[in-house]
């Protein structure tokens, strides 16, 4: 829920229940890194995944999870960067290109485009370089008319910056 829902007017939020919330959250992110990380072979080319319903049922929104991650809402942000690096390392490899290319695409600023190279770096320690299919992706995406020119125009602005 965006913030405003979180700290609503009226009585202040116990800080028991905000640090158990908290822990909660540690807890999903550490048992989805153990399932997606967890294989038993050393690389994750060599072993199918496995699937887990959790990210399955996040894959058709990377777009929202990559907006939302780009609000740069204290911790929320880092927590949602892990889910989507975990969501695209689960998704590989068309989830880390689909990832690394929304991040390309909608940051705006440059405290929002230091986002994908982060989750870039992330995603080159457990898979081959996604950047090649993202950039083929984004390519895609502009032959296919599906970017609106400013979208398209952010991308290519937020490309540039990073070279």
């Amino acid at each position: 829920a965006p913030a405003s829902v979180i700290t609503a007017p009226g009585p202040a939020l116990h800080e028991g229940v905000r640090e158990a919330c908290e822990r909660l959250l540690q807890l999903l992110l550490l048992h989805l890194q153990k399932l997606v990380h967890g294989r038993g072979s050393p690389s994750l080319a060599e072993c199918p995944a496995r699937p887990v319903p959790f990210l399955e049922a996040l894959r058709p929104h990377v777009r929202e999870l990559c907006l939302d991650t780009l609000r740069l809402e204290r911790k929320r942000c880092l927590w949602q960067h892990q889910l989507l690096a975990l969501l695209a390392v689960h998704s590989a490899p068309h989830g880390a290109a689909e990832a690394l290319f929304f991040l390309l695409a909608l940051a705006r600023t440059p405290e929002e485009l230091a986002l994908a190279p982060q989750l870039h770096a992330g995603l080159r320690a457990v898979l081959p370089d996604p950047l090649p299919a993202a950039v083929a992706a984004a390519v895609a995406q502009i032959h296919a008319g599906r970017l609106p020119e400013p979208q398209l125009a952010q991308l290519l602005r937020n490309l540039a910056l990073l070279l």
